[in-house]
């Protein structure tokens, strides 16, 4: 058997860009919390349940950018005994609580915005839209910050929608506030809430279904697993492959093994380096083990061999 862990020779560029994630996360939940402390302030004083709501609710994303700050941290860790792929998936596991607690977050305000529609409270108008109109520069802000991060890593992706999510919730309030203001309608508070929300689902819910992919080893969205597929059986010498398995490491890394029937034997390391450096230059794929069959015997995982990937998709 043949063995090949191919690395990243761009490393340095890739902790540095963990360091600027990290500087990132750090600036926008300082930011966000202050925000909430001010907010939550406003709202005691306007008598304002809805400031107070809201003020709940971005307390909510500042714990969602605390866990992908942490797994951005933890992802740094080095390999051990116990760990051998150190804990890169735990921004897979953000990445899902993330989506989680902005679904969560969603139902809270949905339950409260129906509460409201019998008998709208009367709202201080001026004060929510005035702080609403912060909330928009602070959250408009750490979006634009994690902006470029978050294409791709799901991870960044999450956090970033978070405050996307509140900056239209913020732009939002402070439209309704003025129309309160000028009409009296306070029916008006809960009814662009469940349309905050149904807004909120709709964009979470990619990040929900990704996240849980990646949770599960499911081969990454972005990777076409029947290219790869091709690409391995039409190798010089290889007559079949099997067992071939992609998954992700993190959000931003893919792993893969496979089985390559070469009847004439490994080719040598040459051919390895070739190989891994191919899989991950042009298919995405940043780890890989390669194993070398003859063909003399069945070489199959206890796991149910993989079959043809050429017609998926």
């Amino acid at each position: 058997m043949a063995h090949h862990h191919k690395h990243d020779h761009s490393a340095g560029h890739h902790h540095n860009a963990q360091n600027n994630q990290g500087r990132t996360f750090i600036f926008t939940i300082l930011l966000n919390l202050a925000f909430v402390v001010i907010e939550f302030a406003y709202g005691f004083i306007a008598n304002s349940t809805a400031l107070m709501a809201d003020a709940g609710h971005n307390a909510s994303d500042v714990l969602g950018l605390l866990l992908a700050w942490g797994a951005v941290v933890l992802s740094r860790k080095q390999p051990s005994q116990r760990y051998t792929y150190g804990l890169r998936s735990t921004s897979i596991l953000a990445a899902l609580a993330n989506a989680a607690l902005l679904l969560v977050a969603c139902g809270a305000i949905a339950l409260e915005a129906s509460q409201r529609f019998s008998q709208p409270p009367m709202v201080a108008s001026l004060t929510v839209s005035t702080v609403a109109a912060i909330g928009i520069v602070i959250n408009g802000l750490s979006a634009w910050l994690l902006r470029k991060g978050s294409k791709g890593d799901l991870n960044v992706r999450g956090a970033y929608l978070h405050m996307v999510a509140d900056t239209a919730v913020s732009l939002a309030v402070v439209i309704v506030g003025l129309a309160m203001f000028h009409t009296g309608w306070y029916w008006l508070d809960p009814a662009i809430s469940l349309a905050i929300v149904v807004v909120i689902v709709i964009s979470t819910w990619g990040l929900l279904r990704d996240s849980l992919r990646l949770a599960l080893s499911a081969v990454p969205e972005q990777i076409n697993a029947p290219a790869i597929d091709m690409y391995l059986r039409r190798l010089d010498g290889v007559t079949d492959i099997h067992d071939l398995h992609i998954w992700g490491l993190s959000t931003t890394e893919t792993a893969l093994t496979v089985h390559l029937v070469m009847p004439s034997g490994c080719p040598g390391d040459a051919f390895m380096d070739d190989v891994a450096h191919t899989l991950q230059e042009h298919y995405s794929v940043h780890h890989c083990t390669l194993q070398i069959e003859q063909g003399t015997t069945h070489h199959g995982c206890s796991l149910a061999t993989t079959k043809s990937l050429q017609h998926r998709h």
